[in-house]
């Protein structure tokens, strides 16, 4: 039914992206948030509930977009032993790195740019631009290559 989809991890040796375990990321955001009981109400009473919602919702357009854009484009994620994550990892067939944070939160903290910074330092020349998706209202660059952008001027809202 397409509703879950393996996700694999990125590494900068292709050999260690076989090894390390891959996840499953679901799909359809709006089936999550039944399933999780999410309601408008509840959300805006507890946004930390509306992360994992907002998470697929992003992967979901992302993986849309993949399939029409012109180019190939493989989307990954970054998690490493000492637990810094990015989200969603787009690389192009030349190796060139995007990384995809979302945050539900309306302000953007340090602690948010951990693992956009982590996967800039290890991919190097490799790594062309971090996105750190939020729920404020400002674009702003937050140095290195790193910006943050308001969810609603890519979806709307």
């Amino acid at each position: 039914m397409y509703l879950l989809k393996r996700v694999d991890v990125w590494a900068r040796n292709r050999l260690n992206r076989v090894v390390k375990t891959p996840k499953l990321q679901f799909i359809d955001a709006g089936l999550l948030a039944t399933q999780l009981d999410l309601t408008a109400e509840k959300v805006q009473q507890d946004r930390t509930r509306f992360g994992s919602v907002l998470e697929t919702f992003v992967f979901g357009e992302l993986l849309k977009h993949t399939t029409t854009a012109d180019g190939d484009y493989r989307l990954m994620y970054y998690r490493d032993a000492d637990k810094f994550e990015v989200d969603v990892v787009i690389e192009d067939a030349a190796g060139k790195l995007v990384g995809v944070e979302v945050k539900a939160a309306a302000t953007v903290k340090d602690s948010d740019l951990r693992g956009l910074k982590k996967l800039a330092s290890m991919a190097g020349d490799q790594f062309k631009m971090g996105i750190l998706l939020y729920g404020g209202t400002e674009t702003m660059s937050l140095g290195d290559g790193i910006w943050a952008t308001p969810l609603s001027t890519w979806w709307g809202g």
